[in-house]
């Protein structure tokens, strides 16, 4: 007997069909021998609409009682797929995030799970039941407050999950057949891997790939995990996230590159003419960290001789440029840097590949097919696998395009999307 986590994604489970569908697959791991725990994110665009409702009662919701408000979704969907279970003539138990041991650092709207205690979970299978879990969510282990984890939070309570009960592997079921080379939405020509490495998903993941959260595949890596990403519409095999590619894997032994991500939702702030001494660096993204902000990509330009200024220009989420630039105006008299520019009009688009390391050539192949694009390059960020450049957001699909084209990552056929609206 296995133990196996699955996850569901919103539109997986986004109306009473799909519940049903999902109920079914569910029962059918149960009755092949399996124990099974499954997470739940919210129905379809559930937490979106939330949201919105908030934002129409007040501009600005209180932290606290938005992430009340937000895990109400993921309740409505447990709690229903316990009932379709039920309907098979199955046992199904739901949980909250905080039943369920999921414990949080108290930041509201994205805090971080410090540890789970899941010796309710671990009841409920023991006695033969599926435990159905609210992704998503947790509880501070201090206050006692209910907390939500941000976006692609279902993923990493599923991984957090499955690695304190140890699980055999945690399959993630979402609106696409796998793990592909580029978002099958923006190329439908774009192939289906059949493994990837931890080291390229959380570059892929990093890069603003949407098919699972950076934070859970840092969780699968650190328990050795193994991660199934495959449809929930359809029974193939998807792609497995693991720590290297099986030995004879013939579709990635030539492999350079493992995919090609892209992001709309970041922006960029350049700080102009900061003098140029030692210390003012460190200030100026010490007072972003302080705010719990995350940094992207840094560039620095050559101090001017003449004046001892420099330009430093930095991406970050969109959702915290507003914040950003007011915490760096509130300190502009003790740095004494001349003026601040926000464009929240770019793209970042990241070509990875472990393959990167024993390839010469591979930079010069992305440039020179970005330049043919008539692409121009804002900024410029490399890892060992990884190469990013930000350019303006109405050239990013255009650049995807014709990066994957230019590493013949192009396959026949279309890649199908099953379901969800992007949002």
């Amino acid at each position: 007997m296995g133990l196996i986590v699955q996850k569901y994604g919103g539109s997986s489970v986004a109306d009473a069909d799909g519940l049903k569908r999902v109920a079914a697959r569910i029962v059918a791991t149960k009755k092949a021998g399996n124990q099974v725990v499954v997470v739940v994110s919210a129905m379809g665009d559930t937490t979106d609409e939330l949201i919105d409702l908030a934002n129409q009662v007040t501009p600005l919701p209180n932290g606290r009682e938005l992430d009340m408000l937000l895990t109400a979704g993921e309740r409505i969907s447990m709690a229903l797929l316990a009932m379709a279970i039920s309907n098979l003539g199955h046992e199904a138990r739901s949980f909250t995030g905080s039943q369920a041991g999921v414990l949080t650092t108290s930041a509201h709207g994205k805090a971080r799970i410090i540890d789970v205690k899941p010796s309710r979970i671990t009841e409920a299978i023991n006695e033969g039941a599926i435990a159905i879990v609210a992704g998503f969510q947790g509880i501070n282990q201090d206050t006692k407050d209910v907390t939500t984890l941000g976006r692609g939070g279902s993923d990493t309570t599923a991984v957090a999950l499955a690695a304190a009960l140890e699980a055999d592997v945690c399959e993630i079921y979402t609106d696409v057949d796998g793990v592909y080379s580029a978002d099958p939405r923006a190329v439908p020509s774009a192939r289906k891997l059949k493994t990837v490495t931890y080291e390229e998903m959380l570059e892929l993941a990093a890069s603003g790939a949407k098919v699972l959260h950076l934070r859970c595949v840092e969780y699968a890596r650190r328990y050795d995990l193994p991660i199934h990403v495959r449809s929930s519409f359809s029974n193939q095999e998807g792609t497995w996230v693991v720590k290297d590619h099986p030995e004879g894997a013939s579709d990635m032994e030539q492999a350079i590159i493992a995919g090609i991500a892209h992001d709309k939702s970041e922006a960029k702030v350049t700080i102009v003419g900061v003098p140029d001494r030692t210390g003012v660096a460190a200030r100026i993204f010490q007072t972003i960290a302080d705010a719990d902000i995350n940094i992207d990509m840094i560039v620095q330009n050559v101090s001017a001789a003449a004046t001892g200024l420099t330009d430093i220009s930095f991406t970050l989420p969109k959702a915290e440029g507003a914040e950003a630039t007011q915490i760096l105006n509130d300190i502009k008299g003790e740095i004494g840097f001349q003026s601040l520019q926000y464009d929240d009009q770019i793209g970042k688009l990241s070509l990875v590949g472990a393959g990167m390391r024993s390839h010469p050539g591979v930079t010069a192949t992305f440039f020179a097919c970005l330049s043919e694009a008539g692409i121009n390059i804002e900024m410029i960020s490399t890892s060992e696998i990884r190469i990013s450049i930000i350019c303006r957001v109405e050239d990013l699909e255009k650049g995807v395009k014709a990066a994957h084209s230019a590493f013949e990552l192009d396959v026949d056929g279309e890649a199908v999307v099953y379901g969800g609206t992007g949002r």
